[in-house]
């Protein structure tokens, strides 16, 4: 969580309520965004009625806010629960029917981040990647499409529920200059997603076609591993630029990463390039390179289909930490970033992103 953002949640946890509370405690805080300056949120008061008690309290909350160091803006939107729908968007269910393949209104681009195989860094890629197009100045949005294993609102340093102002329309999150929307922010933390193939089809329908992406140049879609539902969904349904495929060097991940290359061939969707990841550890004391996963593996799988290798990205402790800290290394300096800014950078020339 940035300081500016651990700031507005200080600040907003001592707003007490007249009965009892503050606007933290009571979860009425929504879509909560604080970079560069920038601070944006909405307040959702349980009723109308109590929505109308909090207009000064609103103005209040706006101006303390505004007086904390490195604020330069402020918007505060002040909505009530409606009591003819229920307080919560309902995420999941059987897919609508749709006519053939769609963009959500806005998104140019779709590009779809896959890999054959878990614990490649697949969303490591995906978040680091789009942080490091916004910086190049796109307008990018992050879909966390990995439904059972959400992790970008860790990665991304995002949190709390997105918020609907009629119940179907999702105003999505933003951390690091891009869009998020993951099924993260609408489970409760540490709850399993048990649903079947169905259920993960409807709820990506939805993260697709009912949240207000806005106009974005790329939408990135961090898939989950393998070559199941939430991949077949978004290829016959969406409209996908193409997608590129993160695997380490090592037999045994290309052997995944070639299934997910043919699906993609199945499906008609081009693969726009490959990366490795983790393809080098260097020692931080020495300089010296080691090949822990093997040399090579990737490049030569992206000579023989004839695509780019777009990136060969090595085992780095800063993207870890960053990771983890819900501060992608791509957002500050260092070699990963520029490494990051590189990859952004080819993608962009290309017309891709």
């Amino acid at each position: 969580m940035s300081d500016l953002r651990t700031s507005v949640v200080a600040a907003l946890q001592r707003m007490e309520l007249p009965d009892g509370g503050t606007l933290v405690s009571r979860d009425m805080i929504r879509a909560l965004s604080a970079e560069n300056g920038v601070v944006r949120f909405v307040i959702e008061a349980p009723s109308p009625e109590m929505a109308r008690q909090m207009s000064t309290l609103r103005q209040i909350v706006e101006n303390a806010v505004r007086a904390l160091p490195g604020v330069s803006e402020v918007s505060v939107v002040l909505t009530a629960h409606q009591q003819e729908r229920p307080p919560q968007i309902k995420v999941g269910g059987h897919p609508t029917p749709q006519a053939g393949p769609m963009k959500p209104s806005g998104v140019d681009r779709i590009l779809a981040i896959a890999s054959g195989k878990g614990g490649v860094g697949k969303s490591t890629v995906s978040s680091n990647l789009a942080v490091a197009l916004a910086k190049q100045g796109r307008r990018v949005g992050l879909l966390d499409a990995d439904i059972y294993g959400p992790s970008q609102p860790r990665m991304m340093g995002a949190s709390g529920r997105p918020a609907s102002a009629d119940g179907k329309i999702i105003e999505p999150l933003r951390a690091h200059g891009v869009t998020l929307m993951s099924i993260g922010f609408m489970m409760e933390e540490g709850k399993a997603v048990v649903w079947r193939g169905p259920m993960l089809m409807g709820a990506l329908q939805q993260m697709l076609g009912q949240v207000n992406w806005g106009e974005l140049d790329v939408l990135i879609v961090d898939l989950p591993p393998g070559t199941g539902d939430v991949q077949l969904t978004l290829c016959q349904r969406s409209e996908v630029t193409g997608a590129l495929v993160v695997s380490t060097p090592q037999d045994v991940a290309l052997i995944d990463a070639r299934k997910a290359i043919d699906m993609f061939a199945t499906l008609k969707t081009p693969v726009l390039g490959l990366i490795e990841n983790m393809s080098m550890f260097v020692c931080p004391s020495c300089g010296a390179e080691h090949a822990i996963f093997g040399h090579g593996g990737v490049k030569a799988e992206a000579e023989r289909m004839g695509v780019p290798l777009l990136a060969q990205l090595p085992i780095d402790l800063d993207t870890r930490l960053g990771g983890d800290a819900g501060t992608p290394v791509a957002a500050g300096d260092g070699p990963m970033a520029e490494a990051y800014a590189r990859l952004a950078e080819g993608l962009v020339r290309g017309g891709l992103a």
